[in-house]
């Protein structure tokens, strides 16, 4: 039996989180389905091979059942589909509200421009790179907030397999390119993964060389996202928000300067060769 250290059929959930009343709720019914075979708590864990305190916290809503749990709660108390149904209910649960809010935006959106100045844009990191980021934070991330992160992370990326297909730009500074988070291995394969991508044909990625005398991305790091009615949104360099800027003046002031921005920097072309050269150094 799995106890609550080493269980992986459940996801942390994070205090405040306005997903809380769905896996709740969840909660509330796995209760009434196992009540209702007959089942205590300790009986059902077992059945299980996952400790009562685990589903008891489950039951709770204090941790957020993972498909697979959901799945042989199904099996045990012979719900037909009923409970694996549930899975759809707190899948979003897990990730940050910050991240959901974000890869909302990233679904609609049908043209993305970034310019990264610290480290590379989420939409272009390994899973290895993304997580050593994480690690590094400061106050320190716990092992369950590394993972929740990485995990929201890697799926914002499902943005590659969207039919039609967004065009995707991004403009890197030279020292996200060089810096080696993680190590040396992570950045190889980091480095690989980033020419790979600027392989697909819905994807630009462009290098600003630390060399450039003029240079109009001194301002910070910029995303701009479009949409099919002709609006667009900014979002700002801020973890601790989610909030998007819509005014037209502002966006029109970001747009300019980001353009700019790409004329100063490699061409994709040149842009490609330069990170194959690093690799080639790495």
């Amino acid at each position: 039996m799995q106890d609550d250290a080493s269980d992986d059929s459940s996801w942390p959930l994070a205090p405040g989180d306005d997903d809380q009343p769905s896996v709740m709720l969840v909660g509330r019914q796995l209760k009434l389905w196992r009540t209702a075979a007959g089942l205590r708590v300790p009986e059902f864990a077992k059945s299980m091979g996952y400790s009562a305190d685990l589903v008891y916290k489950i039951e709770r809503g204090v941790r957020i059942p993972r498909p697979d749990y959901l799945d042989k709660a199904d099996r045990v108390l012979n719900a037909g589909g009923k409970i694996a149904a549930m899975a759809e209910d707190v899948e979003s649960a897990r990730y940050p509200k910050k991240v959901r809010d974000l890869k909302r935006w990233e679904d609609e959106a049908v043209e993305l421009s970034a310019y990264g100045t610290h480290n590379l844009h989420g939409l272009l990191q390994t899973q290895e790179y993304m997580r050593a980021l994480y690690e590094m934070r400061r106050p320190a991330y716990s092992a369950d907030e590394v993972e929740r992160n990485v995990a929201a992370r890697m799926a914002r990326q499902s943005i590659y397999d969207r039919e039609p297909t967004p065009a995707l730009m991004f403009i890197q500074e030279e020292v996200t390119l060089r810096r080696p988070i993680g190590g040396t291995m992570v950045l190889r394969r980091q480095l690989e993964h980033l020419l790979q991508l600027a392989q697909l044909r819905n994807v630009e990625v462009q290098v600003m060389p630390t060399n450039r005398e003029d240079h109009a991305g001194m301002g910070g790091d910029i995303e701009v996202m479009k949409f099919a009615d002709g609006s667009a949104v900014v979002r700002p360099d801020d973890q601790f928000t989610s909030t998007v800027i819509s005014d037209p003046k502002q966006i029109r002031i970001l747009e300019l300067r980001y353009g700019i921005i790409r004329a100063q920097a490699l061409t994709p072309r040149e842009s490609l060769a330069f990170i194959e050269k690093l690799l080639g150094e790495t």
